[in-house]
Order: structure tokens, then C-alpha cells, then sequence
């Protein structure tokens, strides 16, 4: 039977590859986005989701462990493959942006949830250290999806991009 010290090693290879996958992704959804404000999302997030593999590499160091690096993270790879699929099969659709800003939301919204249990797992563990590192994580991809969040609902000022997805019906 796993300790949960195990299962957090485990779980936090998770992480790492999940986040290794997202930055091959990330370039992709950049390309693909049309809006601007999106584009630069994909982009600012490509550079924290570096820092977020920065931050497990001190993990792991902290503990004494290192990654598998040849693990893939199932979840995640299944998520972005139907990001994928969006972009092939809506490539010319004023939908598309919306549908990018739905696969993205996915993922951060798996993200959140693996960093959620890591940080308490840590935190149980009495990892203090390593929680603050996870709470970094978790913070910025609540920010991610926010900001996801505002770019489909529009500002003050434009419409967003579910407004011009259901303009072009």
C-alpha cells in the first residue's frame, strides 16, 4: 500500500508532465488564436507555465527526488488533443477563438485541481516550503483562467469573443 508521500510523488510527476506537454502546446494555441488578446495570453502563459516547471524542478530537489521525464500525463493529453481537433476542424471559423478559450479553460481547470490536492497533500506532509510553491502555481493558473474568462466575456469597452462566435451562427 502507497504512503502519501508516494502518491504525492507520484502526482507531482503528474504535474511535471502535464506542465511539459502545455508548454509544447502553448505555441500552437498562439498561432491558432485570431484575437489578439488571446494570442498574448497563450504567450504569457507559455512563460508561467515555465516557471511552473521551475518551480517542481525545486520541488523535486527539495525532496530528494527527480521526475520521470519519459511520463505523460494522460489527462492532459487527452485535453490537448481536443484542443487539437478544434483547431483542424474550425480552422476558418469565427467560432474558433471561443472554442481555444473553452480547451484552455479545461486544462486550467485540471491544473487547478491537481495543484489544489498537491498543496494540501503538502501541507499534510508538513511541507511547508513546497506548499508555498504550489500555491505559486495555483495562483497563476487561477489567473490564466480568469483572464480566459475575460477575453471570452469581452471588456468594458469591445465585445468578447462568445459575442462574436454567436454573431457568426
Amino acid at each position: 500500500m502507497a504512503t502519501l508521500k508516494e502518491m504525492f510523488i507520484e502526482q507531482l510527476t503528474d504535474a511535471y508532465a502535464a506542465e511539459n506537454q502545455i508548454i509544447e502546446a502553448l505555441p500552437r494555441l498562439a498561432r491558432a488564436a485570431k484575437d489578439e488578446e488571446l494570442k498574448q495570453a497563450f504567450q504569457h502563459h507559455l512563460e508561467e507555465t515555465r516557471g511552473h516547471v521551475e518551480r517542481l524542478d525545486r520541488i523535486f530537489s527539495e525532496l530528494g527526488e527527480s521526475p520521470d521525464k519519459r511520463k505523460t500525463c494522460k489527462g492532459m493529453k487527452g485535453l490537448l488533443e481536443e484542443g487539437e481537433e478544434a483547431i483542424e476542424k474550425h480552422s476558418g471559423s469565427p467560432s474558433r477563438d471561443a472554442l481555444l478559450i473553452g480547451g484552455a479553460q479545461k486544462v486550467e481547470h485540471y491544473e487547478i485541481a491537481l495543484y489544489g490536492t498537491l498543496r494540501a497533500w503538502a501541507e499534510e506532509l508538513e511541507l511547508d516550503g513546497v506548499a508555498e510553491l504550489l500555491d505559486e502555481n495555483l495562483d497563476e493558473e487561477s489567473s490564466a483562467d480568469e483572464k480566459l474568462t475575460s477575453i471570452a466575456e469581452g471588456g468594458l469597452v469591445e465585445s468578447g469573443i462568445n459575442e462574436e462566435a454567436t454573431a457568426g451562427r
